[in-house]
């Protein structure tokens, strides 16, 4: 089999209509969005089939449904492949704890429930201390630190997400979003607002980490049987109390994709599979990795496009 790296979308990857083929066609995959329903106290299955996308991209409610996508495709995808094992995991921020779950530092229970409480904790953190986000799109992160260095005005702003070597994230409140946009407008990238409502990690939101350290107090960690690639460093981590340190970190911290992607090349990855809604990593994945490259890059979120992944892995 290919050296196969698993990897699960986070916020932005949501769409109305999400997991209601599996959820429909199969009985465990209904049960683990009841599942995630009687733990998060959201109508998971309600919005993620029939939105509005309004309620749905809500922090509170996407954090808990989105999860539960990502953990029904990987449910389903073990069950279509029962031998198979992966070489690495990793999630892009919120898909982090998807990663965690397929690795078995969590438990199915306790994944729902501490993203549910993240959720809980950053949508607070969001109403205290209202932000954004905007893509800065053609500059790389030396120019985009450069311009942000510089600023010495009101507001917050800070690198939120190193996607690729072109696109980065800020995050920060209106005041520091529009000064980075115009600056880094001025130096001829694009910039994209984001529709989100929270500064998703930057300093904004780090007041959920002290409640969100206490709720992880009382959950078992376990170490990877799978290694995971995680935001914050970039790097590998083994031990369950350094792995609940990072996660609480990385509410706030800076999400380091390119490090990962670039990790995994260099650990040989041969297929790289974005279990979850859309292909926003994937396309991603077309950014950061050489044209001619051999590396497969294959996205699923329905029956039938786990079963191309499955004829993938087979060829």
């Amino acid at each position: 089999m290919k050296k196969t790296a698993i990897i699960f979308p986070g916020q932005g990857s949501q769409y109305v209509g999400m997991g209601k083929q599996f959820a429909e066609q199969k009985k465990d995959a209904a049960a683990l969005m009841k599942m995630a329903e009687d733990i998060s106290g959201v109508p998971v299955r309600r919005l993620c089939f029939d939105g509005p996308i309004e309620e749905l991209t809500r922090v509170r409610h996407l954090q808990p449904a989105l999860t539960a996508i990502n953990l029904i495709c990987w449910q389903q995808f073990c069950a279509l492949l029962p031998d198979f094992k992966p070489a690495f995991f990793a999630g892009h921020s919120l898909g982090e704890y998807s990663a965690l779950y397929g690795a078995g530092v969590l438990g199915l229970e306790d994944t729902l429930a501490l993203v549910t409480k993240r959720g809980e904790l950053m949508e607070r953190e969001g109403a205290r201390h209202p932000g954004g986000m905007q893509a800065v799109v053609g500059l790389d992160i030396d120019e985009v630190e450069s311009v942000l260095a510089e600023y010495a005005g009101p507001g917050v702003v800070v690198v939120a997400n190193h996607n690729s070597a072109a696109q980065i994230v800020l995050s920060g409140d209106r005041q520091g979003l529009d000064a980075a946009a115009e600056q880094c407008a001025a130096r001829g990238a694009k910039v994209i607002a984001l529709n989100v409502s929270v500064a998703n990690h930057s300093p904004l939101v780090a007041g959920a980490i002290r409640d969100f350290t206490e709720t992880m107090d009382g959950i078992r960690f376990s170490a990877p049987q799978v290694p995971v690639l995680f935001n914050v460093t970039g790097d590998f981590e083994t031990e369950p109390l350094e792995i609940k340190a990072v996660m609480a970190r990385q509410i706030a911290s800076r999400v380091r994709w390119l490090s990962i992607v670039e990790r995994m090349v260099q650990e040989g990855v041969e297929v790289i599979i974005e279990l979850g809604p859309k292909t926003v990593l994937t396309g991603m994945m077309r950014r950061i990795l050489p044209k001619q490259t051999p590396i497969v890059c294959i996205q699923a979120d329905t029956p039938a496009g786990l079963d191309r992944v499955a004829e993938s892995l087979a060829g």
